[in-house]
């Protein structure tokens, strides 16, 4: 631990808590201990998921020379099979699946609705609109549609948003209103892509399902850039979650403008599902699953953030080596195999509700 930082444990409502009391800003954070253990657990998941990845494919690597290709470095053609053709994809799908762990997070705790998640609502199906304007009419590049992605998708929350904060009424409400935009935008979609000359629509269609396939170093320093910028306008925002978990009044007793923190909270779950539909492709389903799968597991009693982004990470990547390999020698979107594991997990969720209902 840090000098000047004070470390120890107490019990808080039943549950063990480390309190961090940094001394020189006076401030006191307080982290359940199952929280971190869950998160180094899923962490530790992902990184060997990723070593194993790693080492797998048509020049298959054992762990420990994938170990030393990323550490060391002295054996050539390893280095090159790891670093240069296997890394960045890796390394975008922990990162990707982290955003849509924490942009399903923030929309669950918004609406206060386990189905709340950018998949249903409709701003990945805008962000995939956007991309599919700029890829069938402009003629864009890659840039350009990661461009016309974030648009889209931003578009869509604001159309929503305007429809469904009417009489501060929120929730349940903003979950009908998206999914109502989100079906007609798919129309619109399908729409574009009929239209289309054949080769267009092919690549249209393929990007739709969800790819990792084809990233590159070229594509990864960007994405990291776009999603610390996003990490670092999460921080202040984060703590409001909670209050807003209580109600909008109760918000407003506490002096949180609860319309204000609400719209900025959206505009930023709406930025990480953007970036991972820019870069991807809509991948479905990461961001319902990470959050509940992360609660269970860490048995808390709202939301919690860093647990619901290791677990979008840890999914992402162990369902695209699933997607590469599962088919071998026939590679699959990892939109696919996310996409039929995740409607199994919806028809659970609904299942569940009904049964508490």
């Amino acid at each position: 631990m840090p000098k000047g930082h004070s470390v120890s444990t107490k019990i808080d409502f039943g549950r063990s808590m480390l309190v961090v009391r940094p001394r020189r800003l006076g401030l006191t954070t307080r982290i359940g201990v199952r929280t971190v253990v869950v998160c180094a657990i899923l962490l530790s998941i992902a990184g060997a998921t990723a070593v194993f990845a790693l080492g797998s494919g048509d020049f298959p690597i054992p762990a420990p020379r994938v170990l030393r290709a990323l550490f060391i470095g002295d054996e050539r053609f390893d280095r090159l099979v790891v670093w240069d053709w296997r890394l960045p994809r890796i390394l975008m799908a922990l990162a990707l699946g982290a955003a849509l762990g924490v942009s399903g997070a923030i929309l669950q705790s918004v609406t206060r609705n386990p189905l709340g998640s950018p998949d249903i609502i409709g701003f990945s199906t805008g962000a995939y609109t956007g991309a599919l304007l700029v890829i069938l009419i402009l003629g864009g590049g890659s840039f350009q549609t990661a461009a016309g992605a974030m648009i889209g998708g931003l578009g869509a929350a604001l159309v929503i948003h305007l429809l469904a904060f009417r009489h501060n009424v929120t929730g349940f409400r903003l979950i009908i209103v998206g999914i109502g935009v989100s079906a007609m935008l798919a129309s619109v979609n399908t729409w574009l892509i009929m239209r289309a000359d054949l080769d267009a629509a092919m690549s249209a269609a393929a990007w739709g399902a969800g790819s990792l396939n084809g990233l590159s170093w070229p594509q990864v320093a960007p994405t990291m850039l776009i999603l610390a910028v996003l990490a670092l306008a999460l921080i202040p925002a984060a703590p409001r979650l909670q209050i807003l978990e209580l109600g909008d009044d109760t918000a407003r007793a506490l002096g949180l403008d609860a319309s204000k923190a609400t719209g900025w909270l959206i505009a930023l779950s709406v930025g990480f599902t953007s970036l991972a539909t820019a870069v991807a492709g809509p991948i479905a389903f990461v961001a319902l699953a990470a959050p509940h799968l992360a609660r269970k597991l860490t048995r808390t009693p709202s939301i919690a953030l860093v647990p619901a982004a290791a677990m979008g990470a840890t999914l992402l990547i162990t369902c695209d080596w699933i997607a590469q390999h599962a088919f071998a020698p026939t590679t699959i979107p990892v939109g696919i195999v996310t996409g039929s594991i995740g409607g199994l997990y919806l028809a659970y969720l609904l299942v569940a509700e009904a049964r508490r209902k």
